[in-house]
């Protein structure tokens, strides 16, 4: 019988001759790619920590202050307007001031504003404690605090290119991102409650003082940047012009939403989303301390179900999002939103009769679950995440339609239309809620959430439906990604745009 000759593979040969143990020849196996860098590794670059720990200090404790101010001026007045006055001064500044602090962010040593807006805002807060039973005190340095935050906040993003590497880019804006998120939740929802509970708005004042000292601590050893030159017009000419900019893009942007009806809608649910937090914010000591019976401090019954809820709405929108129909997402979350509020403006009644009826038919253990508290909380949580239902796949749906070009004017408008509807609903709940009551307020409401809702469903055409498996091109939604907004990077888990889609014949999934 013929012997078949064996043969060797060239790696082998190479291997053999080499006389090492299967090891490859560099010459015919290059090495591999190194693996892409984790989110985290960022953090290796000593400098860019520390201005991400200023960040995380700062942004925790501006979120801990916005709740326990909400309790201290609740407190010191008994009124919805009083909070509705409190929230307006958080907001106005950032809207007054934000095209001359970019213009002096340009011109100004960015390190020497990281340090000074910080400890002028820790500052405030010790003198806050001091004047904490003067309101309009009060309210005066929180307009001062929240005027330094318009010139922190530009100078802070400016600084994040000077310290990372181009490659890292993605990875910095992504954990700041993150933080920015995360640090609502920390603050507002856990922190701020629980220290509040615990110790008092003042001894709350004095930490946040302390984390802003912190943060000016750790901006002190950031590298020195060099102001653009100064130009012949000047700062003051240089604000007018950016001012005549931002004016010229809102123009325009508003002009391509109108010509764009889903934009429109996509933008509609966002801000409805946007004012319903600001109304909520108003009306929650309100709410404890006259629906539930609790007091005002013991709010947090209501916010940590809440922020629960929107985690888990995340969490499945990122793992089931991509089968669902997006826009029909939306709407059953704005419906869903509605029915929670309604219900949770009745909880009490509600609460009352459902006890009643299970003592006439004797099931003892029934009524522990229909109590007041458990009631709140699970109206709460399932309110939460009907939020979540609203406001990432909405965001997800600008990212995905709107083009390149025309993206940066379309999310500079949304950013600023948000704010201003923001502001009516505060201005008009306050004052309506001390007239006729919470619960009434709370209805009003979800009626008008609910109407948006119907209106969506009626107005609106439906997409196309989900495919049972997803395409060759489409990933599951990161909503981390997706809530950046304006600020994320192209290609940093974005959702493609809708005519990349077209192109591949990719189907038009996801949420």
């Amino acid at each position: 019988m013929k012997r078949v000759p064996r043969v060797r593979s060239r790696r082998a040969d190479a291997s053999g001759s080499a006389g090492s143990l299967g090891a490859p020849d560099p010459a015919l196996d290059p090495p591999a790619p190194p693996p892409e860098p984790s989110g985290l590794s960022v953090l290796a670059n000593r400098r860019f920590l520390q201005l991400w720990l200023a960040q995380a200090s700062t942004q925790v404790g501006g979120n801990m202050v916005i709740y326990g101010l909400t309790i201290l001026v609740y407190g010191l007045t008994g009124s919805n307007a009083a909070v509705s006055l409190l929230i307006l001064t958080f907001l106005v500044p950032a809207v007054v001031f934000s095209a001359i602090a970019g213009v002096y962010v340009d011109r100004i040593d960015r390190r020497l504003i990281l340090v000074s807006t910080n400890l002028l805002r820790g500052g405030a807060f010790l003198a806050m404690v001091l004047v904490s039973n003067q309101l309009l005190l009060v309210y005066a340095l929180n307009i001062f605090v929240s005027t330094a935050t318009t010139f922190f906040a530009p100078a802070e993003a400016a600084m994040i290119p000077f310290l990372v590497e181009r490659e890292r880019l993605l990875q910095a804006n992504g954990l700041f991102t993150f933080t920015l998120n995360a640090s609502f939740a920390l603050g507002f929802a856990l922190l701020g409650p629980l220290l509040v509970n615990l110790a008092g708005v003042p001894a709350l004042l004095l930490l946040v003082a302390a984390l802003y000292f912190v943060a000016a601590a750790l901006c002190v050893t950031l590298p020195r940047t060099e102001p653009a030159p100064p130009s012949a017009e000047g700062a003051l000419g240089g604000a007018e012009r950016a001012l005549a900019t931002l004016l010229a893009q809102l123009r325009e942007g508003l002009s391509y939403i109108r010509s764009n009806p889903r934009i429109f809608w996509s933008l509609s649910y966002l801000a409805i989303t946007a004012s319903l937090i600001g109304v909520l914010g108003v009306l929650g000591p309100g709410f404890a301390t006259r629906a539930l019976g609790l007091r005002e401090q013991d709010f947090v019954v209501v916010v940590l179900p809440l922020g629960a809820g929107i985690v888990m709405g995340i969490l499945f929108l990122n793992a089931y999002g991509r089968y669902l129909p997006r826009r029909r997402v939306i709407e059953g979350g704005l419906l869903a939103l509605s029915i929670t509020l309604m219900v949770l403006s009745i909880a009490g009644p509600l609460s009352r009769f459902l006890q009643a009826s299970a003592a006439r038919q004797s099931v003892a253990d029934f009524g522990g679950l229909v109590s007041l508290l458990s009631i709140v909380v699970l109206l709460a949580f399932l309110a939460g995440g009907a939020y979540a239902f609203v406001a990432i796949p909405a965001q997800t749906q600008l990212q995905e339609e709107l083009p390149e070009e025309v993206r940066g004017r379309v999310f500079g408008v949304l950013n600023m239309l948000v704010s201003i509807s923001s502001f009516l609903p505060i201005v008009i709940v306050g004052p309506v809620a001390d007239l006729v009551g919470t619960p009434a307020v709370l209805i009003a409401a979800a009626v008008l959430v609910g109407l948006a809702g119907v209106g969506s469903l009626l107005l609106v055409a439906p997409e196309a439906p989900a495919a049972a498996i997803p395409g060759p091109h489409v990933a599951p939604v990161d909503p981390i990604a997706v809530a950046t907004g304006p600020h994320q990077p192209a290609g940093a888990g974005a959702a493609r745009p809708a005519s990349a889609e077209r192109t591949t014949g990719g189907p038009r999934t996801g949420v």
